[in-house]
């Protein structure tokens, strides 16, 4: 049995997890494909592995790049876990670059720098406690993703009152996630891979729509076993 503690540490090993591609990308790709109302990515690509940290227990890359090919233009994620951000206020965040300027957005804060003449645009990230005391004191929370946390969960509500779909849709959860899990099986593959949700396999690649399905360790089963 590893030494490690539990909590957390499974996040770092592909037996459990998908890596900083499915911890971390999921949240910045969900969040540019809502604000830019992307759908699924046609094609996705990926390459990386353990390049640095080669004595760590982990078996997660420490360095990856991700292409989501979209019909209206590529999102590309990037990660390393060594060295310094080349952007020190905007170490994990969406970089949005644009006709009209570039606009730098992560839970902390956003900035809006201009092309050409204009004012640079800065804001902060909004904390509420004064509104909501226990936030200062519940162990462990995020402060800054806490009123988001709120808003989320009105929304969901009013979504389950009017029989409505909330902001937060699982639909497009799911679409961000399964987008995370394709770029991870085409590093792995090494090769690019075109996912068909209708058919929920991978087009024209008999093994990785294998690998779709992990296998479960007894006495679990996958539900889809018991399935004639």
């Amino acid at each position: 049995m590893s030494p490690l503690p539990h909590r957390r540490w499974w996040r770092a090993f592909t037996e459990y997890g998908d890596g900083i591609v499915g911890d971390m990308c999921i949240h910045m790709l969900d969040m540019v494909r809502w604000m830019l109302d992307l759908g699924w990515p046609k094609r996705v690509s990926s390459a990386g592995g353990i390049y640095v940290q080669k004595a760590a227990k982990s078996n997660i890359t420490d360095t990856q790049e991700a292409t989501f090919e979209f019909p209206e233009f590529d999102v590309v994620w990037q990660h390393r876990t060594w060295g310094t951000s080349p952007d020190k206020d905007y170490p994990w965040s969406a970089i949005f670059y644009g006709e009209k300027g570039t606009l730098k957005a992560s839970t902390m804060s956003y900035d809006f720098i201009p092309e050409g003449r204009g004012k640079p645009i800065h804001k902060d990230v909004v904390y509420e406690k004064e509104q909501f005391p226990e936030d200062v004191t519940e162990p462990e929370i995020e402060l800054n993703a806490a009123p988001a946390t709120r808003l989320h969960m009105k929304d969901w509500l009013a979504a389950v009152e009017n029989r409505g779909r909330p902001v937060a849709d699982i639909e497009q959860g799911h679409i961000s996630t399964a987008s995370c899990i394709m770029a991870n099986l085409a590093m792995q593959l090494g090769r690019p891979l075109v996912y068909d949700p209708a058919k929920r396999q991978v087009v024209g690649d008999e093994e990785a729509t294998r690998l779709l399905r992990r296998p479960y360790r007894g006495p679990w089963q996958h539900p889809a076993d018991g399935l004639a």
